[in-house]
């Protein structure tokens, strides 16, 4: 059988914010059969960077995550801002986490947190050339330290299990292969 779209039927908001909106759909699948209440996650689009400087380390940022309750070692990134192209936001990204401005940067992944429940786009770039030429320059809610480690540090942490957040193994993945084509 071919798999088709559902064909939405009718969307309520049941909360609408800034960060998250959850909306439940009502949905008929090709079956004919309708689903009534199917809920889904709205979160504004995202960008992750694989940032390498140029003495060829990788930039990683450490801050504490309230929701899992945790301090977390990630890649540079965050939210882009409404009509933002993503490699304009990851740039911006870039130089407020870190102060590193980039001399390239190529879109290397499209990634979804979950799409079977958020509706959000990750795009993950390779930034290389990085050079620190500003102070960071944070969110009143953001504490976070710069760190830098060698490719091999990077795939150790990955095999020790020491990147919690998933979305960012996957962009690391897909950027330690891009590093291997050059």
């Amino acid at each position: 059988m071919e798999i088709q779209k559902w064909k939405k039927l009718s969307s309520n908001y049941l909360v609408k914010e800034k960060w998250a909106t959850l909306r439940v759909d009502t949905c008929e699948l090709q079956t004919g059969i309708v689903k009534d209440d199917y809920f889904v996650l709205e979160y504004p689009n995202w960008v992750n960077a694989i940032a390498l400087t140029a003495d060829h380390k990788m930039i990683l940022v450490r801050q504490y995550r309230h929701a899992a309750d945790i301090i977390s070692l990630e890649i540079p990134g965050g939210v882009i801002d409404g009509d933002e192209l993503p490699e304009f936001a990851v740039r911006r990204e870039l130089l407020e986490e870190t102060g590193y401005s980039f001399e390239s940067a190529e879109l290397i992944a499209t990634l979804y947190a979950n799409p079977a429940t958020a509706n959000n786009v990750t795009y993950t770039y390779l930034l290389k050339g990085g050079v620190k030429t500003h102070e960071q320059h944070l969110d009143e809610h953001e504490i976070l330290n710069v760190e830098e480690y060698t490719i091999e540090e990077v795939k150790q942490l990955l095999k020790e299990n020491r990147i919690d957040q998933a979305l960012h193994c996957a962009a690391l993945f897909y950027g330690l292969m891009k590093l291997e084509e050059y």
